[in-house]
């Protein structure tokens, strides 16, 4: 590893590490909550990134995983407390019996989802991962058991052993610990054989299908693993909101979403957590000054696209293997 990849990595963690303190220390107590909901849209930023920026797949529908990882654990919290069974099921409120599920329900939307839509390409593929993405949104509106367009309230957050995930500092190092296994594990991957075969995929279809390669299998694992980390962010953002709502499946999000990757620098994996940072910082700054903060938002996004085209850590990281 580069030395200036690895003076980015320690600071990042350093800055995280610190947070709990730096809020106790200065009574900024809103300071948490915001470095929490930042490490969660990381992991979904950095998941994106894996797809988009090594495989070349711009998916517009990526938020239909983080709503869906969100509801699952939602669903399964008000049958739990409610006393109703689901599917002949009591429910449960156990992390490690929760957090599957959701993850699975995930993995099987996007391989039905990813067989679909990689047999097209360019701006096929966008337009199917968006209305895929639009029909779980109205299914989630639909379900009016489950607050319907209102959303829906969890209870409590999921037990986990060893982790007192209702206390606000403990639950954001847990989300930062997921980040930092997530991130490397997605290093791992890019950086592995399978990895090399996608960013040759990208590169030159023609001539890694001429070697033997067969895309839609490489590329639809692609497609499972980045929905799985924005799934587990999800997740992760319902027992922290400790609500759901069919937004977290919108269109927008998704937006949201590529706007981070782009932010922080396509095809770096650690840029997007940058990305995450800056881009929910000026949300926070914005929103206290108008209600009308993305018309502000809007041309801020463009310019740093233009004029900043590596993104926050792209250059970066790019001289770091020059």
């Amino acid at each position: 590893m580069q030395p200036v990849r690895t003076m980015v990595i320690l600071a990042g963690l350093l800055a995280f590490a610190l947070v709990p303190f730096v809020a106790d220390l200065g009574g900024l107590n809103s300071l948490e909550g915001l470095a929490t909901r930042i490490v969660i849209y990381a992991i979904a930023a950095v998941s994106l990134d894996l797809i988009i920026g090594y495989g070349a797949l711009v998916s517009f529908g990526h938020a239909m995983f983080f709503g869906l990882g969100g509801y699952v654990v939602g669903i399964v919290a008000y049958h739990t407390s409610m006393g109703e069974p689901l599917l002949g099921w009591d429910g449960s409120n156990a992390a490690l019996v929760v957090w599957p599920i959701a993850l699975a329900a995930c993995v099987l939307l996007a391989l039905a989802v990813g067989w679909l839509a990689l047999k097209t390409a360019g701006v096929q593929f966008i337009m199917i991962t968006l209305a895929f993405a639009q029909m779980v949104f109205f299914v989630l509106v639909s379900l009016q058991t489950y607050g319907g367009d209102d959303g829906l309230l969890i209870d409590a957050r999921n037990t986990l052993p060893g982790v007192e995930t209702s206390d606000a500092t403990s639950f954001y190092y847990l989300c930062l610990a997921l980040l930092v296994a997530w991130t490397g594990f997605c290093i791992m991957v890019v950086n592995s054989r399978y990895g090399l075969i996608l960013q040759a995929l990208r590169q030159s279809e023609r001539r890694a299908v001429n070697l033997g390669v067969r895309p839609l299998t490489f590329r639809l694992a692609a497609f499972v693993i980045s929905a799985f980390g924005t799934g587990l962010a999800g997740i992760l953002w319902a027992n922290y909101a400790q609500f759901v709502t069919p937004d977290m499946a919108a269109w927008t999000k998704s937006g949201e979403f590529m706007a981070i990757v782009v932010l922080g620098g396509l095809g770096t994996l650690l840029g997007p957590i940058a990305g995450a940072a800056i881009f929910i910082v000026l949300e926070q700054i914005l929103t206290g000054w108008t209600e009308h903060w993305m018309l502000v938002m809007g041309p801020i996004l463009t310019l740093i696209a233009l004029f900043g085209q590596r993104g926050a850590l792209g250059r970066v990281l790019e001289r770091s293997h020059g």
